[in-house]
């Protein structure tokens, strides 16, 4: 019988088929790694991307921020415009009441009786001055309490430091202009 040596051909054959585990597994380990490294790449791009977005958005957020204080700053400007603006309103609204109220005080004061001082705060007026009598002190109340421009009248006092002149204190309130007598005025 012929003997027939099959080993090269096994031989051969397993060095094919390792050949072919070895290329499957370097072709394996090949595509792996470029699927990682990919994958590493989109993510890396993707990430840069975002922190471009990002760092536009705090770019934006500065400048909302920086428009928000100007904004804040001119309220308060504002605000204290109108302030001001109320004031000088207030104040042209009591310019003629002061006007009437010297015009007032010289129209009320009777004969005999002598003002030596008219104080006013706020509404509150004290006027104070030197008479001949109480019954002068008496009729200047009531020219108060008659007045168009003064309103509840109070006796502070009276001293009398000589026989002949007493000094005296009333108090009474201002009456505030109303909005229709300043138009007409």
């Amino acid at each position: 019988m012929p003997m027939i040596n099959l080993l090269p051909w096994r031989a051969e054959l397993r060095a094919k088929r390792k050949k072919e585990f070895l290329m499957a597994t370097l072709g394996a380990v090949l595509m792996g790694a470029a699927l990682t490294f990919g994958t590493k790449f989109y993510f890396q791009g993707r990430i840069a991307n975002q922190e471009t977005r990002n760092q536009m958005l705090r770019t934006e957020i500065t400048e909302l921020d920086r428009r928000i204080a100007d904004i804040r700053e001119l309220e308060a400007r504002k605000a204290r415009l109108i302030a001001r603006m109320e004031i000088i309103e207030q104040l042209q609204t009591s310019r003629p009441e002061s006007v009437h109220l010297v015009d007032e005080a010289v129209s009320i004061v009777p004969e005999g009786t002598y003002l030596t001082a008219l104080t006013q705060e706020d509404a509150r007026i004290t006027v104070a001055g030197i008479t001949e009598s109480t019954t002068r002190v008496s009729t200047l109340m009531n020219s108060i309490n008659d007045s168009e421009w003064l309103r509840s009248p109070g006796l502070g006092g009276i001293e009398w430091p000589s026989e002949r002149q007493g000094v005296f204190t009333v108090r009474a309130t201002q009456v505030k202009m109303n909005e229709d007598e300043e138009e007409l005025r």
